[in-house]
């Protein structure tokens, strides 16, 4: 049902239950049963308010469900109201409320869902890959699932800022300036003189190339870099070669159809004594101790769950992965953001309740569960039967580019997509490039496309706008109706559970029900009536098609 429906629903409810039981205060819930034979939507709030009203669950639901039909804003809305089990009240909408739909996805087009502005302001950072190679297949699962949450929660009125944090400080910095220096002295990967964790992809060998030949690259959002060709300097090459990756990164992300608002450097949080003051203030705040020459924060005792203290500068010197971060999420909150987002592997768990506890420990009033993390296992890729785990760039693992040129970016977001993030998913190349309807990709477009071949074929204009909606009342077409009155609901909680997987599948079942009403019902008949009234039906499946798949950053052709 619409929103507005369902609200209208709900205040029915709270009415005649304030008739019934006068001064109970009570969470009305609705929700769709999963048996269409019980109706098209559903309440437990009979058995909610039977304690309270001291009556049998049941009694009270044949009360409440004969109160709600006598209601006069239930005139129009709802056709019966059963009492089934111990008290669950089963709703069934007229017709016309079914056909409503229609009039909604017409006036409101590509913002049909959509909620409007709020001051609510979102950051989510996601990628952020080292620049120490291309994007392999998990920052492929992170980019599909961040754009698409982002996305989400645009259409709920928030003002979403994407983030990429470049990890460009550390020892895995350093391995990546040595590679280079090797083989552009010529130390082959398989030489024992190359470095032990060295980077042995062949783009090592393309950036010592270009670094020899003085070649001038630049990433997104810095300066032109130009390489000397100096190979005694360590450092002009590091340079050199993390803005060579990071130029490579960016041409895979824009291959992706994916921008970036915002690109934040960790080494920047050094440079501008982030770091240094985000320790102190956890000195200072009595947090820490010392042991053993190291510096420790007392992560058991601010209430995030750790099982143990955790080392924040080593007694060799330096500081442990987790102190950057805690300083990088104080400049999120200072920055405004107060709902922030990370998607990251599942190998980032341990640092979940660190970062809170050195968040915790600052007293800033940031609130325990900052930030939101959503973890993504692992991606297999397969091919022809065998898993897939060379790449010809990046020499020991599948990158994001490699998925592209073999299926396609449409194929690529909505697989990497269309599973929750906690659950390990197996990319099947061979799946992803049939067509049939097991290709979900292909399923769906199918499906928009076939709408279009219609609209052109039978010229639907304005007939079909103005077409009359009650005349809709096959079981196909009100189980499509349905569907699309679903679309808004889905975009919401899709968005609050951070989980574009429910709007992927929502897609596959809105295909699947208009191709069974495709297969089952003429579009044109001897009625002009009705036939306008059926392409009306498919010009709006065909807006919503559209409008979830751009979601999901997937097209959606006219022509297949």
């Amino acid at each position: 049902m619409l929103p507005e429906q369902h609200t209208r629903l709900i205040a029915i409810l709270r009415s005649v239950l304030d008739t019934l039981i006068p001064g109970q205060t009570l969470d009305i819930t609705l929700e769709r049963p999963k048996i269409a034979a019980h109706g098209d939507v559903a309440s437990n709030v009979a058995m909610q308010a039977a304690r309270a009203a001291r009556r049998n669950p049941r009694e009270l639901a044949q009360a409440v469900a004969a109160g709600v039909l006598a209601h006069p804003d239930a005139a129009g809305l709802i056709a019966s109201a059963e009492v089934a089990g111990p008290g669950f009240i089963n709703f069934r909408l007229s017709a016309a409320a079914h056909q409503a739909v229609l009039d909604a996805i017409q006036a409101q087009g590509e913002r049909y869902g959509h909620r409007p502005a709020t001051d609510e302001r979102v950051l989510v950072e996601f990628v952020s890959a080292n620049p120490t190679g291309p994007l392999h297949v998990g920052h492929a699962r992170q980019a599909a699932l961040g754009d698409s949450i982002c996305r989400l929660f645009a259409t709920q009125g928030a003002q979403v800022s994407r983030e990429f944090y470049y990890n460009d400080a550390g020892n895995q910095i350093h391995n990546l300036a040595i590679s280079v220096q090797a083989r552009a002295r010529g130390i082959e990967p398989d030489d024992p003189a190359f470095p032990a964790d060295g980077y042995r992809g062949e783009y090592i060998q393309d950036i010592a190339r270009d670094y020899l030949a003085g070649a001038t690259v630049q990433a997104s959002d810095g300066d032109p870099i130009r390489a000397s060709g100096d190979l005694d300097d360590l450092d002009a090459i590091r340079r050199f070669a993390v803005a060579y990756l990071r130029r490579e990164q960016d041409l895979d992300l824009q291959a992706f159809d994916l921008r970036f608002d915002n690109y934040y450097l960790e080494s920047s949080l050094y440079t501008s004594g982030r770091v240094e003051r985000t320790v102190q203030a956890l000195i200072d705040a009595g947090h820490t101790y010392e042991r053993d020459g190291a510096l420790w924060l007392r992560t058991t005792e601010l209430g995030t769950g750790d099982d143990k203290d955790r080392v924040m500068r080593k007694s060799e010197g330096g500081y442990t992965y987790f102190v950057p971060d805690v300083a990088y999420h104080v400049a999120k909150w200072e920055r405004g953001f107060h709902h922030a987002i990370n998607i990251q592997g599942t190998d980032h768990h341990g640092t979940i309740a660190r970062v809170r506890a050195g968040l915790q420990g600052l007293g800033l009033g940031i609130p325990a569960d900052y930030p939101a993390y959503v973890l993504h296992k692992m991606v297999r890729v397969m091919r022809d039967g065998a898993e897939v785990k060379i790449s010809k760039r990046a020499g020991s693992y599948v990158t994001l580019r490699d998925l592209i040129d073999w299926v396609g970016r449409d194929a690529v977001r909505f697989f990497l997509a269309q599973r929750r993030a906690d659950s390990e998913f197996v990319f099947d190349i061979d799946l992803a490039l049939s067509r049939s309807e097991e290709n979900p990709v292909y399923y769906i477009q199918y499906a928009h496309a076939r709408i279009h071949s219609l609209l052109r074929q039978h010229d639907a204009g304005s007939q079909a706008r103005a077409a009359d909606p009650s005349l809709l009342t096959a079981p196909t077409e009100i189980t499509l109706l349905q569907r699309l009155a679903e679309y808004p609901g889905v975009l919401t909680q899709a968005a609050r559970e951070l989980a574009p997987h429910q709007l992927a599948f929502w897609l596959r079942d809105c295909a699947a029900d208009f191709h069974a009403w495709y297969n089952a019902e003429r579009i044109l008949v001897d009625d002009p009536a009705l036939g306008a009234a059926r392409l009306r039906l498919a010009r709006a499946t065909a807006q919503v098609i559209a409008n979830g798949l751009g979601l999901l950053g997937v097209g959606a052709p006219e022509r297949m």
